[in-house]
């Protein structure tokens, strides 16, 4: 495994992160925990999930999930840096509440609590605010950070679908209060849907953020979508591909791999692992053999000329404002 700095920080972490979506609604605990074993034992030690993650088997459910993992010793808290995150609402009763959501300063207090014992862990190394809050000042999130991070509960902040302005505000409201600010980006990234790099990235660069992407294959079209219907799968992957344009791009992707015998997944892993600014991708395996080949990516060296018939078929926008002015 290789590893790379967090942003600016100190902090070393795999160039693979482990996102743990599935873990609870699609893969049980029992297969969760070896995914989560084989992770680490292959030396990924960034993983990933949310205070919200659970859905179908109940919000929270995830956190619960890794909490057991951590609880079975070995080493395996001491090895993790450990990201979840903080917006969504957790109702014990289902129904929505005033301030049990978004990111006042009361939400925050009483979201980390409750992460950490779901978690069973004292203390959060990345904590990321998993969607913009407009109605709360940066001044107010900024002070309920430095509260946690002085009582050991957080040790890092970082966004998530954030745009470019948003860690620009973040970022000048924490210099003002001599915070460190926010560290990293999580965003959606991939071949397929660049328009990251118009804004989100730059901004994560000039700030010193380590970009996190979300949805590397896009769903599935880069996985290998063609292949799979043809072998008579379907997958989340089929409705977008019944878009012209789409299913055009695609093929274009796959024949090209084909021609070079490379897989499609991998590919659109290693990928992202050149773009300037990653730190690593998220991927969520519902199984042991999804990661194994999401773990091949790292040592996969696409070379100058595939990279360039990459951006043929999938062109990036450019920053901006080249990208909607002259």
């Amino acid at each position: 495994m290789e590893y790379t700095q967090l942003g600016r920080t100190g902090l070393r972490v795999s160039r693979i992160v482990l996102g743990t979506m599935n873990f609870g609604p699609r893969t049980d605990e029992a297969d969760s925990h070896t995914i989560m074993d084989a992770a680490l034992a292959e030396g990924v030690n960034f993983f990933d999930t949310a205070n919200v993650y659970g859905q179908s088997a109940g919000k929270g459910r995830t956190e619960e999930i890794i909490g057991a993992w951590f609880a079975r010793g070995g080493g395996r808290r001491e090895k993790v840096v450990l990201a979840t995150k903080v917006f969504g609402g957790l109702h014990a009763d289902g129904e929505p509440w005033p301030n049990h959501d978004r990111l006042s300063a009361a939400n925050i207090r009483r979201s980390v609590d409750a992460s950490l014992q779901r978690l069973r862990t004292d203390h959060i190394d990345v904590y990321q605010f998993h969607h913009v809050d407009r109605a709360t000042p940066w001044d107010e999130i900024w002070q309920a950070v430095d509260v946690l991070v002085q009582q050991g509960k957080i040790l890092y902040a970082g966004s998530s679908n954030h745009a470019g302005w948003h860690i620009a505000q973040a970022n000048e409201a924490a210099r003002r209060r001599r915070s460190l600010g926010l560290v990293s980006e999580q965003c959606l990234y991939n071949l397929a849907e660049r328009r990251a790099e118009m804004e989100v990235i730059p901004a994560a660069e000039a700030y010193g953020l380590g970009v996190i992407p979300w949805g590397p294959l896009h769903g599935g079209l880069l996985g290998g979508a063609i292949r799979r219907e043809r072998e008579g799968g379907g997958g989340r992957s089929a409705d977008a591909l019944a878009s012209s344009s789409v299913r055009e791009q695609v093929q274009a992707y796959e024949d090209l791999l084909d021609k070079h015998g490379m897989a499609p997944g991998e590919v659109a892993l290693a990928w992202l692992l050149t773009r300037p600014g990653v730190t690593g991708p998220i991927v969520g395996p519902r199984t042991a053999g999804q990661l194994a080949s999401a773990l091949r990516a790292v040592e996969l060296k696409l070379p100058e000329d595939l990279l360039a018939e990459l951006d043929v078929i999938f062109p990036g926008p450019g920053p901006s404002p080249e990208a909607f002015a002259w």
